[in-house]
């Protein structure tokens, strides 16, 4: 689906099938270097299962019109944007992962009213990024997505390395990661690296929380959320046994359970009737 926002070229992805905003609604906002592609699996699931769904190319990547946003809360004012331009009134579940963990949730701090939930995938705070990996951003991308590869993906020590032939997340996140504008990680790594509000923006969530963790991720390893599960103290907290920080590809039909039965549960109605 394109749309305009703010004047610029949007893009989200709505599941196979055409958004209804009149339908209970999930958008997905991916992380640094992604676009909505990285969502399809579970994005399909739940448009097919009740809901309207928007995965989010955030300006600059994938499909969508830059320029790149320079830091987590104008993203996340783009976010609450984008759900208006697309005709949202009622209030929307947030489901990111990584940087778009951290937009998540600075969307449900800005516009309390407007988020009625928040989903954070592959999550920490702070998320600060090694210095290796920036400096690698800046001066060599081809070596900063090898890195990225390496440390996202848990299961690159089996071989073949694939779930079965002819795939590979691997090769399919590098290809994915090639596709992005230079300079687009770099931004977006430095976003993550600066952003400070998630402990202020946590304690004063209004709103139904989801963490899901992965438990060999290398990139915001299970302990660097603590801080966000101690702040929210009512969040529902998934680990996903073997996977990495690509759960979304790693363990997709782990992740789809995790999101659908939060979605549908006695918990998460009483708690969205409640905010």
């Amino acid at each position: 689906m394109q749309f305009d926002v703010d004047g610029r070229s949007a893009y989200a992805y709505t599941g196979g099938r055409p958004f209804d905003a009149g339908r209970p609604v999930v958008a997905f906002v991916h992380g640094a270097q992604h676009d909505h592609s990285v969502w399809i699996l579970q994005t399909r699931h739940l448009a097919h299962h009740g809901f309207s769904v928007l995965a989010f190319d955030l300006p600059g990547h994938g499909r969508s019109a830059g320029p790149v946003l320079p830091d987590v809360e104008s993203m996340a004012g783009w976010v609450l944007h984008a759900l208006g331009a697309a005709g949202v009134t009622q209030p929307a579940v947030l489901v990111g992962h990584s940087m778009g963990s951290l937009i998540a949730l600075e969307a449900a701090g800005q516009a309390p009213q407007a988020v009625g939930g928040i989903a954070m995938v592959g999550t920490a705070f702070p998320m600060k990024v090694s210095d290796i990996l920036l400096n690698a951003a800046r001066d060599d991308e081809p070596a900063a997505f090898d890195m990225i590869n390496q440390w996202s993906h848990a299961r690159l020590v089996h071989r073949p390395g694939t779930p079965g032939p002819g795939f590979s997340v691997y090769v399919q996140n590098l290809r994915l990661m090639e596709r992005q504008a230079p300079g687009v990680l770099l931004n977006d790594f430095t976003a993550c690296n600066a952003y400070s509000r998630g402990l202020e923006r946590a304690a004063g969530l209004h709103c139904p929380a989801l963490l899901v963790l992965g438990e060999r991720d290398a990139m915001t390893p299970p302990r660097a959320a603590a801080g966000l599960i101690g702040a929210m103290p009512g969040a529902n907290v998934v680990r996903v046994a073997g996977s990495g920080h690509a759960i979304m590809t790693e363990a997709p039909d782990a992740l789809r359970d995790a999101l659908d039965g939060w979605l549908r549960s006695a918990a998460f109605e009483r708690a969205a009737a409640a905010t």
